[in-house]
This record gives C-alpha cells, structure tokens and sequence, in this order.
C-alpha cells in the first residue's frame, strides 16, 4: 500500500511538471540558462550580505544606505572582492531602496585627482558615474532612487539617478598619489555622506519597507543554498526588457519571485539535477573567466549589457564590480607572449615600457598583481602590490630609456627592486589598469606590451 502511495505521488508530481517525464536534457539545459542568467546576482549579493548584513564578520562595513570609507589601500587581507584594485582607497555603500531614495554627497576636490562614484544594480550592470568624467570634480549631491520613483526632487540635487533594482551597491575611487597623500585622501573621503531622502528634505521618513529574511551566504552556500538565494532575490530585481524569456525559463524551474525554493512543484529529482548543473555551470563560467584577456566589452551599461548573459556572469567570476571601459580599460595579462601561463614557480618575467608604449590615460595607470586561483593580492615581503604612473620618477631606466619591470617571486637584486613587482610562488596574472583612457587606447591604436618569459 505504501509502495502504491509513493508511486501515485510521483505520478501526480510528473504530470504537474512542465518537462516531460523523460526530459533530463530539457531540464539540464534550462537550469545551465537559469544559472547563468542569476549567477551576477547571487555572487553581487554575496558580497552586499558580507558588507551590510552580517554585522561582527570580517568584511562588514555598515548597514543599507550608509557609507563606509577605507582610508587605506586593499591588501591580501581584503578577501570580499575579487580582482581588487589597490589604487585607490574605497568609500561603499549597499543600497536598500524600497523605502526611500538616498542622496549620496560627492565633495569638490582638486582637478588634477580623479574619484568617480560607481552606481552597479543588482545584476551587476553600471547605471551610471557620478565623479569626474561624468561630472567633473565639483562635487554635489545625487538622488539616488528605486526602480519607478515618482516623488518630488528637493532643491539642491545635481542630479537624479534611477537604479532599476532596489538592492544595488555603490564604490566610490579616490585616487591615492603615494603614502604621503593618504591624510588627503581621508579628508575627502570623509565628505562623502549617504543620507536618506526625507532626512535631507527635512521631511517625515517613510513606513519601514517589508522585513525580509536575508538568508545567509558565503562561499559553500553559494553551492549548497544557490537555487534558493536565486530565487529570493528576483524580488529585487525587476526583470529588463528582454529578458522574459529568461523569467519564464526560471518559472518552468519552480523558481519564482515570491515563492520559497523548493517549492511543492518541484520533485527531488529535479532538484538534484539542478543542483548537479550548478555545479557543472559554474566551472564553465569558470573556464571562460580563465580566458579573459581585456575588459572592452565585460561591463557596461543594462542597455550595452542587453542578453550578454555569459559575458556577464563570466565578469562576474572574473572580477566583479569592474568598470565600464570609459572609465576603466583592464588589460589582463594571464599568458606570456608564447602563450603560456603565468606561474611564478617554473619561471621570470619581464613587461617593458618605452615612451611610445606607456598607457595612454587622462587619470592614471596601473598594473597590479594577483594569484591563482584566488584571484586575491600578493603578500610579499616588501608590501607591493602594484606598480602605477605615479611611481614613474622612482622606476629606473635602461640605456635605451625604457622601464622594465620585473615579474618574479624572487628579488630582481637591490639595483633592480625599484622596479619589481612580486609575484607568488604559483601561478598569477597580473591586470593593467587605464583610468579614463584615451582615445587611441579605446580605438586600438595604441597596443599593450606583452609580459616576457626571461628564464
């Protein structure tokens, strides 16, 4: 009886189930398009749930809509981001937008610095960049809204900025010179302020939006909880025009907004199926991460970014929170000129500028060196991560009068240091960095050197 019992509810489950009973393959490859589509946001709010909502944890900078500063630059310590850039000390603030708008303060700063403030939705697009390129160094305040705010603009904002998620994450860059211009730094950091719109108006604040029931996150729940993070957070993110399609694929999973995953429509098989597909997508998403080589055309604007799934979740993999490319170029170096990889164990590497080939840049340039496979910064005994444009005066030439650095795990020699940048025992890449490059950086004119093997 018992055995009948079972088996009629595994009849009732499949006939209610939009893929037939046979259809692994259907289900295999909705749950790859599914993965792709949501991974942006899942891995975004990994790092938004270490930031904001998880008060005591080693990353966490304050709650929803205020600003933190760092007056320092990253370092290997600093594991919440991937691929981070150690230019320029970082302000963040985790949007929560569903109550109210936020005006975010830039002050005026100097002409010769840049600082820019990165506006990035749920999905991991960049809405736009308040800060220098954008809007020159006078600083301002910017309304910052929720998807379909209609509300009165008070007197003073700059400008009205629309996030089309009402969770996003803002990252602000202040260009740091060199360790003596730190305190600067810090005093312009500290006027960049986050206050809630009804505060700023003098107003009344807002009802409270619905609690929610942040669930938790970290790297292994990024494998055992994905499907159920996912569909959390569709509740926050209103789907593109364009992107029905990738909604109802979700839909046909069971994974809908609003409704708790799994739901009752979902049958074991199923589910674990879907979590095997996580698990395979992911290393796809992976492998082409690996096979990056320039940031052009990885992030971008929702319209820029329209259907590129794959190239969105492989950025995402591969260094969230980038930079669109006018703001910032990243050339990526994971193969020596041969086309080897890079590994600081089997050998040591040279990248040469002469004058014709220093980066073409209206800011500022840097490279910056990480390991793999954690894609983090390299702790090294002379505490340097990166060799940038404001160190020119300090590299030294050779007789032709070009600057050659040096890659290698090991000192190049006392003679030689000012120009090194180390590298791990294992294997590495290294990113170039062109802070609001020219134009014959963007158009192809000008090339990037490639990295040498030396022996």
């Amino acid at each position: 009886m018992k055995r009948r019992t079972f088996l009629a509810g595994s009849a009732a489950l499949i006939a209610s189930s939009p893929f037939p009973a046979t259809a692994q393959d259907d289900i295999k490859a909705a749950a790859r398009e599914a993965y792709i589509y949501t991974y942006p946001m899942v891995k975004n709010y990994l790092t938004m749930y270490q930031y904001a909502l998880e008060p005591g944890g080693s990353q966490y900078k304050g709650p929803f809509n205020t600003m933190a500063s760092i007056a320092r630059v990253y370092a290997p310590e600093d594991t919440a981001i991937i691929t981070p850039n150690s230019d320029t000390p970082y302000s963040f603030i985790v949007f929560d937008l569903r109550a109210e708008p936020v005006v975010v303060t830039m002050p005026s700063i100097e002409k010769e610095r840049y600082y820019s403030l990165q506006l990035i939705d749920l999905y991991t697009n960049n809405v736009d960049y308040p800060g220098t390129r954008v809007d020159g160094n006078e600083g301002g305040d910017f309304l910052i809204t929720g998807p379909g705010w209609k509300g009165s603009v008070p007197k003073g904002i700059k400008r009205v900025i629309e996030m089309p998620t009402a969770l996003a994450i803002g990252i602000v860059r202040t260009q740091l010179f060199s360790a003596a211009d730190l305190d600067k730094v810090k005093a312009i950091q500290a006027g960049y302020k986050a206050t809630p719109l009804s505060a700023y108006a003098g107003g009344q604040a807002p009802a409270a939006p619905p609690s929610a029931d942040w669930p938790p996150i970290s790297d292994e729940r990024m494998v055992s909880d994905y499907w159920s993070i996912a569909a959390f957070l569709l509740a926050f993110a209103p789907p593109y025009p364009g992107d029905e399609a990738q909604r109802e694929n979700l839909a046909r999973l069971g994974i809908r907004q609003g409704v708790k995953w799994p739901g009752a429509d979902v049958p074991p098989d199923r589910l674990a199926l879907m979590n095997a597909v996580a698990v395979a997508t992911e290393k796809e998403i992976r492998d082409n991460a690996g096979r990056l080589t320039d940031s052009s055309k990885l992030f971008g604007t929702p319209e820029i970014m329209k259907g590129q799934y794959m190239v969105r979740a492989a950025a995402a993999q591969g260094g969230i929170y980038g930079n669109s490319v006018q703001e910032a170029l990243y050339v990526i170096y994971v193969f020596d000129a041969k086309k080897a990889a890079l590994n600081g164990v089997t050998g040591k590497y040279t990248l040469t500028f002469t004058p014709e080939t220093l980066p073409p840049v209206d800011a500022f340039w840097s490279l910056t060196m990480y390991d793999r496979p954690k894609q983090l910064l390299v702790d090294n005994p002379i505490d340097r991560y990166l060799i940038n444009s404001a160190m020119l005066l300090e590299l030294k030439k050779d007789g032709k009068g070009d600057i050659v650095l040096y890659l290698q795990h090991e000192s190049p020699g006392s003679s030689l240091e000012a120009n090194w940048l180390p590298a791990p025992s294992e294997a590495f890449y290294a990113v170039m960095r062109l802070y609001l490059p020219k134009a014959e950086a963007l158009d192809g004119r000008w090339k990037p050197p490639q990295i040498e093997f030396a022996h």
